[in-house]
Order: C-alpha cells, then structure tokens, then sequence
C-alpha cells in the first residue's frame, strides 16, 4: 500500500485534528480484527507470537491488542522476547561481521525454555519467565516472574525473532503475528519517503530520548539491525496468520519535528550521509504538524513520549 503526498498534505492543511483522528481510528480497526482472529484462536492455543523489525511498534500494537482483548473478556500477558536471551559465551557467540556480540541473531535466544514455557503455558501449567539485564548482559536470577494462564488468557510473546522457525516449529497451533511500516509515501509515481526510513526516524527519536544512545550511534547500528532483519526476520512474515501495516499517513508530518535537528547537527562525514540527506530534503515536502496535538492514543507516543 501508498499514500500520496498530495492528499496527505491536503488533510493536514485542512483540519489536522480530523485527519489524525481518522487515521488512528482505521489503525484501532486493524487492530480490532487482529484481536477477534486471537480469540477465535483461543481453543488452540493461548499463545501468540508477535513479529517485527525494530522501529515497527511492537510493543505499543501488543498493548493495543492487550486492550482489545480486555474488552472481549480476555486477560492477556504481553513477554518481551528479549528476556530469553542467554548469557553470551564469548567465544561461540554468534557475532556481527565486525567481531561484535550479534543481538540480532536468534542464536542468542534460550529456544529450548520457550519451547518448553509455550507447552506447559498451554497445559495451564506455571512457568517462571526470565528477566535478561542487558546492562550486564547476563541473565538475573532473581528478577524472573511466575506466569500461569487461566482458561480465558493469553500470552502475547514480542520481540524480532518471533516468527522465526526455531521458535514456531514445535508449536504451529500458536497465533502468529506480523507488523510493521508497509507503506511508502509517493508523490504520483516517485516514492518520496520510504517505509524503511519511517522505521529509521522512529528508533533515531525514541533512542535519543528515551535510550541514551546519540543519534551517530543509532545510525551506526543500523546497517546491522538491517543486516538481521533480512537474514532473521523478514524471511518468514508470510507465516504470520495476521500482517498489520503500522504506518500512520501523517506521521512524517510530526516525526520531521523531531527527527529533523538531530539528523540535521549531525557532521557531514558520518555513515549514510547522502541517505541522511535524502531524508532531510523529504521532510521538507510535508506539511508540519505541531507535535503538542498529537492524540494521546496514537501509536506515535511510542518513540516521542
């Protein structure tokens, strides 16, 4: 799917507030189906396992779908995938073609606990998810929580490696999901902002504000984190039993607020300058929108705050 820029600068222009009203609204739909797909999956299994490369908005859609499914009766766990990672062996750690530690491979992942918490989950029986420090990069022993699932709940597993067959194989009857930024911006036949540049300015934002990490860090990182997603991830989004487009039209209208002096004070001579560049110069065909009216429920807050 696309959206033109020529209409989406036409609503923001017109009446912002109805415009992005309106697209949240289509976005809850989306995530309204997902959930009536979780429940009529529900005698088959209380897991799901949610996909999706870094900047998609995992962990807000989880809680969108955790929301929806309250209202249907549903108690829901949302466990972020990252907490089965294991305590990495310096020497048969799986590693990045520069020699660095690989949290984008699924090697690092304990697959034979989640194995075994998915089967007992299922049976109804308690299991004891773990807790991963990443400061330390090791496991805490005494951070992990008790999980039972009762009849009418589910456990919704979110992280980059859900979908990947190590983790589905032994358990086909769980719900599957996939999302991410499926849409790009045109200009009549020109793409004028790619998709994968929304996930970009996403994680650049959030990162900067809410992780510590500079702006010439995140951007370093994020040849890998492509890197893994086409070796790890995208591989197997067509296994998903639900595929969710998390692209808001207006979204480059508030996130060029944001994304533009970080992206803008950064020196010239830095990895993926020309793209950079690029991407700047997008910014500049959208209409602004002030980022003090973006609505409380939008899936935006989730990389400004």
């Amino acid at each position: 799917m696309a959206y033109q820029l020529e209409q989406v600068n036409a609503a923001v222009r017109r009446d912002p507030a109805a415009y992005m009203a309106q697209c949240d609204q289509i976005f809850h739909h989306k995530v309204a189906h997902a959930a009536d797909h979780i429940q009529r999956n529900l005698p088959r299994s209380p897991v799901v396992l949610l996909s999706g490369p870094s900047g998609s908005g995992k962990t807000t859609t989880a809680g969108m779908v955790e929301q929806e499914l309250e209202k249907r009766g549903i108690s829901t766990h949302t466990i972020s995938l990252d907490d089965y990672y294991t305590d990495p062996d310096p020497v048969s750690a799986p590693r990045t073609p520069e020699g660095a530690l690989d949290f984008e491979s699924p090697l690092l992942l304990d697959i034979p606990l989640l194995d075994d918490h998915f089967t007992r989950l299922a049976k109804g029986e308690e299991v004891t998810v773990p807790h991963f420090d990443f400061t330390r990069r090791q496991r805490d022993g005494h951070k992990g929580r008790a999980l039972r699932l009762q009849p009418n709940e589910v456990a919704i597993f979110e992280g980059i490696h859900a979908l990947n067959p190590q983790i589905t194989g032994n358990h086909p009857e769980a719900t599957r999901m996939y999302i991410s930024t499926q849409s790009d911006v045109m200009d009549h036949t020109r793409v004028c902002f790619k998709r994968t540049w929304l996930r970009l300015v996403r994680r650049t934002v959030r990162d900067y504000n809410f992780r510590g990490t500079g702006v010439e860090d995140t951007l370093e990182m994020w040849a890998n984190v492509c890197r893994g997603e086409r070796q790890y991830i995208t591989p197997y989004r067509r296994t998903a039993h639900i595929r969710l487009d998390t692209t808001l039209p207006y979204e480059v209208s508030v996130m060029a607020q944001y994304a533009r002096p970080m992206l803008s004070a950064l020196p010239a001579h830095i990895l993926k300058a020309h793209e950079l560049d690029a991407v700047l110069r997008a910014f500049d065909q959208f209409a602004p929108i002030r980022p003090d009216t973006i609505p409380p429920a939008s899936l935006l807050h989730e990389f400004i705050g």
